[in-house]
């Protein structure tokens, strides 16, 4: 485009303000210099009366022609990125005077301000006053120039119904319509008994799809226009509409107008503007792809006619519908520059903005060199309107502070922004679009490519954008082939199918931020890691010296006969083998008894490929049990994922889980088809062996998961649970009661044959006499021991296991062994070496890998029991060994920490009390919520027969007597399982039997509704902890996937300056630091916290929970007025059942109390009204706060 801007001015009148570092631009200043040479005639300062991008894009061409800016904003506005662009701003009034959007309304305020600061020229923009005559006619009286067309012109072209006159009068069609503006319902059901539905019902004045409806029958027609009209009068101050039929699929196209002062018109070319929501214009192509080129030719010169017909002056667009026969009707004029401009500026090389300011200071086209035979079209350009908008939220605006903003570029890249960077607040008063992406290539599929490279470069955070969509979109098959029409997205639920950028680092940063401030909030967790440093991996050697090279895992391993030849002949070499085969248990119930469950999936896989070699003869017990939940519950991984990433590492060991019979691994009974559906999963996924128990050794509970395990093909070790001292004849558990449930086993069709002994008091004569009488019955059945060494006879059991003939057990590593874990590998290898039970493992690569979780147990050390040796007590409290931490966390939490030793005698009396039951998971939580329950109470053994018909018993309780946890030896203690059900049901038989199949394919639905997407294993998670799996998926969704986070970075905050790495994924590092945590804002009660990440800073705000607490002091109920409910113990609650003035009777429960993994339902001591309620969701209590008062 040719500059006729002859005359060079050497300074500039105006000393502006610089935004940027309030600084003022002298004379010489570099800027001043580059503008000196290309000013326009005598015009030196340009008015801009709009915000966001279009007043920057403006202001950009109007510095190129040496023009002094100006940006005029709200006061809502003042932080706004175009106020800083400019030369000078203003604010629009004073604060208060006008609402956000009505500032940009104010024509006098605006013109005011122009006058004041020695504006030549005001240009609109788009939207707002742009569309204004009477704005226009008070700019020129004001003796300013406006950038566009004409007042008369605006009237004559700006109302659709006078430019559908207009184009009736020159020849060019139009959709048949009303002959001019409606105003009453009447003359619109006049047209639809004429011409019939759809029709399109229009805002006479203005566009962005305001006040437009489609309306497609009789029975919505009222109700449209009312709403269409309402709509209108809002958004542009005039409610008059206009109708038209309405058209199928049609294309949108508009035309590109130039009009001179001198009555000169050209386009240049057409846009494809098809891409529409709600009339609102997407993504925009120029030029249109596939339209037929007598078509183009007409729309383009019918365009060109009409704006002469009126002496058309600046830049205008004519629009267009073409249906699906290519007949094209005319819709309107805009007479403004459009937000779409730029595709046109990319394809024909024409600043339109510049033509725009040249025309209005008195240019000619052909002084500016834009006559038709000079404008021609280059390749293909698309726009993309990025905004902070939810797609899968219909497209609701999102607000906030945006945290990182990282655009695209490169080569055919154009970005036209606003307010888009990194701490810009998205208010929610003005439109939701941050930027719009333009991009060029020689052909339309390259530009297409380009603008899907584009998008996945832009990294914005802290708001929603439409980016996903967009994605979306460009890879639907319609538009890659540029067949859409005007309701194509509308039409096309699938677009709304997203593939949503992950944003793991910032979801990173926010936990990291959350626990710079408020300390970890992992449960259980007591101070910070003893281990600071960096774990020192082990090298493993061969037994000549030779060093291992364990960057690949072993392939070699007891494994390959499962894969190979199945469980059968997996069973059949156990047996046969003749050296003890030793199952480590590290990985699972190891941590779990020594360290809460809490050892997170990186720290097994760190290891993983060292103990495929070490442990390469033995089996591995790594999954399964409680290890499930808690991996949900507290580390916030899916387990699932744990079993993959372990599987893949370690090819050639067995994996071994622990499957609770008929429970799965949950802790009651499932629907049997959900347990099916489990044990599928879990043998697709990896697990080989599954351990199958029943809590109470109810066989039939225990059939289930057995036949459920051989219908998935894996490995059945049928388990008797052992419990109390087989050798007292005063003990109900003897010899006789094992012996016939092994021979119910191994009916079953089991594999193998195991004995757990979950508290430890297996002890040596009754290994021998028990795995000796199983040995002699059943000679060709492997027979699997497992104990913990709570009482520290573990090893003296398993040697005596192995003369009797056992062919495998449990161990530890050493640094993970004793006490309430599984005994010593090393102190059992060495009591095995030499002899025929020798398992044939390499000690010192077994001490080389115990080297390693030496040093995690020192990191973990947060989650210690503060055990400090064996524990004989336990052949008199029989309390199983991983349940001997988590009741002393429990008891921890619930403050019962310094009555444990009452703790421990009270678990001995709740046994008696429940009939002396087999104490496996869940029925020793049973015992432990019951004795808990007891101490926290105060409650003697005959008080709690006594008062049963008026306790509150925990859940777990109430649920064994029903008969959900399957059926005791011996049945249920009577009278105190009646008294305390108070008529709830009772099962006499397994639990599964009342329960209806789950509906799975449900389950599957729900989730992805809810989620987007449904693995099979997220649909057996589900089935097994529904509400554990949501809360997993609602911290997820907050923070990300945190098991790629270093564990000493997982339980607490870094130093100040310190610099670690976090590998998101293969071949992609985040290098952290963290920089400054920043004070507590008193009105928002959250602190700023500062990291640098990959050399950026970054910042995200952070509640902070220690400033948001309330001393709040709960009333205590008094014991002697029978009309106040108390808490029977320390804890959360998770459900208020009623509410203030509602009536309950006896038994009714008030509200369901929790305290870590027990529960216990608080109900109504008598019928009455309840009153003064004190608690609410959410609450926390201590034993005996007020819940409520009962007035009879």
């Amino acid at each position: 485009m040719t500059d006729i801007t002859t005359d060079a001015r050497t300074s500039q009148s105006a000393i502006a303000e610089d935004h940027d570092d309030h600084h003022h631009i002298h004379r010489d200043s570099v800027h001043q210099r580059l503008r000196a040479n290309s000013s326009i005639m005598q015009l030196n300062k340009i008015l801009v009366a709009n915000r966001g991008e279009i007043p920057i894009r403006i202001f950009r061409t109007a510095h190129e022609l040496s023009l002094q800016t100006v940006a005029v904003f709200s006061y809502e506005d003042r932080l706004s990125m175009h106020r800083q662009k400019a030369d000078e701003a203003y604010v629009i009034g004073k604060r208060g005077q006008y609402t956000p959007v009505a500032a940009y309304l104010a024509g006098d305020e605006i013109i005011k301000i122009a006058k004041q600061h020695d504006v030549n020229m005001i240009h609109p923009g788009y939207g707002f006053l742009s569309e204004n005559a009477e704005f226009a006619r008070k700019v020129e009286k004001a003796g300013l120039i406006f950038v566009g067309p004409t007042p008369d012109t605006i009237d004559g072209l700006g109302d659709k119904v006078s430019a559908r006159r207009l184009a009736q009068k020159t020849g060019v069609p139009c959709v048949p319509g009303t002959p001019g503006p409606v105003e009453k319902f009447e003359e619109v059901k006049s047209f639809t008994d004429e011409y019939g539905f759809p029709i399109i019902i229009k805002a006479a004045f203005g566009g962005g799809g305001r006040g437009m409806r489609v309306v497609r029958d009789q029975e919505s027609l009222k109700d449209s226009f009312e709403r269409a009209t309402s709509e209108a009068k809002s958004a542009f101050g005039n409610g008059t509409v206009f109708v038209e039929r309405f058209l199928d699929k049609p294309k949108h196209i508009e035309v590109q107008l130039l009009g001179d002062n001198h009555g000169n018109v050209v386009h240049l070319y057409e846009r494809d503007c098809s891409v529409q929501r709600r009339h609102q214009k997407v993504v925009e192509l120029a030029p249109a792809k596939d339209l037929p080129e007598e078509t183009r030719d007409a729309i383009l010169n019918d365009a060109v006619k009409l704006a002469r017909s009126v002496n058309y002056r600046n830049a205008g667009t004519a629009e267009f519908l073409v249906d699906q026969q290519n007949r094209y009707y005319f819709i309107e004029i805009n007479p403004r520059i459009q937000v779409e401009h730029t595709i046109t500026e990319e394809i024909t090389g024409i600043d339109i903005v510049a033509a725009q300011i040249q025309i209005a200071a008195g240019a000619s086209l052909q002084q500016l060199g834009l006559t038709q035979d000079k404008i021609s079209t280059r390749g293909f350009a698309i726009q993309c309107r990025i905004t902070t908008e939810d797609p899968a939220k219909g497209f609701s605006p999102d607000t906030g502070k945006i945290e990182v903003y990282r655009s695209a570029g490169g080569n055919g890249v154009r970005l036209d922004g606003g307010n888009g960077f990194a701490g810009a607040i998205i208010s929610p008063h003005y439109d939701s679009m941050l930027v719009k992406c333009t991009c060029h290539g020689s052909t339309y599929e390259i530009a297409r490519r380009k603008m899907l490279r584009a998008l996945v470069e832009f990294r914005i955070r802290g708001v929603k954008t439409n980016i996903p969509f967009l994605a979306s979109l460009l890879t639907h098959p319609t538009f890659i082939e540029s067949n859409c029409w005007t309701t194509f997205i509308d039409d096309t639920p699938s677009l709304f199918t997203l593939v949503g950028s992950q944003n793991r680092a910032q979801k990173l940063l926010a936990y990291l931020g959350d626990l710079a401030v408020n300390g970890s909030q992992i449960k259980g967790q007591i101070g910070e890691p003893k281990f600071k440093g960096d774990i020192i991996m082990p090298t493993l050697k061969t037994r000549d010296g030779h060093t291992i090279d364990s960057t690949e895992p072993n392939k070699k391993g007891w494994r390959n006969i499962i894969v190979e030849q199945g469980p059968a002949a997996f069973a059949k070499a156990l047996r046969k083998n003749e050296g003890m085969v030793l199952m480590d248990t590290t990985w699972r119930d190891a941590h779990q008894s020594l360290l809460a469950t809490r050892v997170r999936t990186v720290d097994l896989l760190n290891i993983a490929k060292e103990t495929s070699y070490a442990y390469g003869n033995g089996i591995l017990e790594c999954w399964g049990g409680a290890t499930f939940d808690v991996a949900m519950r507290f580390l916030y991984e899916d387990p699932w994922d744990r079993l993959r990433k372990m599987r893949k590492l370690v090819p050639n060991i067995p994996f071994q889980m622990l499957l609770r019979g008929a429970n799965g691994v949950a802790y009651s009974s499932l629907p049997d088809n959900a347990i099916y559906h489990f044990c599928e999963q879990a043998r697709k996924h990896g697990v080989d062996i599954f351990r199958v128990f029943d809590a109470l050794n109810d066989a039939d509970q225990l059939e289930v998961g057995v036949k459920a395990v051989l219908k998935a093909n894996g490995v059945a070790e049928g388990t008797l649970c052992y419990s109390g001292d087989m050798l007292n004849p005063k003990k109900k558990y003897n010899l006789e009661y094992y012996m016939d449930l092994v021979d119910k086993i191994v009916k079953m069709g089991s594999h193998i044959i195991g004995i757990k002994d979950m508290a430890g008091v297996l002890k040596p004569k009754a290994a021998t006499q028990l795995v000796g009488s199983i040995r002699q019955k059943y000679p060709d059945i492997p027979i699997h021991v497992h104990c913990h060494d709570s009482a520290g006879t573990g090893v003296a059991t398993y040697v005596a296991c192995a003369e009797a003939g056992a062919d495998a057990v449990d161990t530890a590593t050493d640094s993970m062994s004793g006490m309430t874990s599984q005994p010593s590998v090393g102190a059992l290898l060495a009591s095995l070496e030499g002899g025929k039970h020798d398992p044939g493992m390499d000690l010192d690569q077994i001490r080389a890998i115990d080297g390693y979780w030496a040093q995690l147990r020192l990191l973990y050390s947060p989650f210690e029991a503060g055990l400090t040796g064996p524990d004989p007590e336990v052949y008199e409290h029989e309390i199983p060994g991983g349940q001997l931490t988590n009741l002393i966390f429990q008891a921890s939490q619930q403050g019962l920490g310094e009555q444990w030793a009452q703790t421990k005698k009270a678990y001995e009396q709740a046994n008696d009390l429940l009939g002396d039951i087999v104490k496996v998971t869940p029925t020793s939580k049973v015992v432990g919520d019951l004795a808990q329950f007891m101490v926290s109470n105060n409650l003697s053994p005959d008080a709690v027969v006594e008062r049963a018909e008026s306790l509150d018993f925990p859940s777990s309780v109430l649920e064994f007597f029903e008969g959900l946890m399957g059926q005791p030896y011996k049945g249920f203690p009577e009278p105190l399982r009646t008294q305390a059900l108070r008529g709830r049901r009772k099962m006499d038989k397994r639990p599964g039997l009342y329960l209806e199949p789950m509906n799975l394919d449900k389950v599957r639905a729900d989730l992805r509704e809810k989620y987007g997407h449904a693995s099979e294993t997220d649909v057996a998670s589900y089935a097994m902890y529904p509400k554990v799996f949501e809360d997993y998926k609602k911290f997820v969704a907050k923070y990300g996937d945190l098991s790629v986070l270093p564990t000493k970075y997982f339980l607490a905050k870094p130093e100040i300056g310190e610099e670690f790495n976090v590998e998101l994924e293969k071949g992609k590092v985040l290098i952290l630091k963290l920089l400054a945590v920043g004070p507590l804002s008193e009105q928002t009660g959250q602190r700023e916290v500062f990291y640098e990440m990959n050399g950026e800073v970054r910042q995200v705000s952070v509640d902070d929970v220690h400033a948001a607490v309330e001393n709040k002091s709960r009333p205590k109920a008094d014991l002697g007025d029978s009309s106040q409910v108390g808490a029977p113990m320390s804890g959360v609650v998770v459900e208020v059942r009623v509410h203030e003035g509602g009536e309950v009777k006896k038994g009714d429960p008030i509200a369901i109390l929790s305290a870590m993994k027990m529960e216990m339902v608080i109900s109504a001591p008598h019928s009455g009204k309840i009153g003064g309620l004190e608690v609410k969701d959410g609450d926390s209590v201590d034993g005996q706060d007020l819940i409520c008062k009962i007035t009879k």
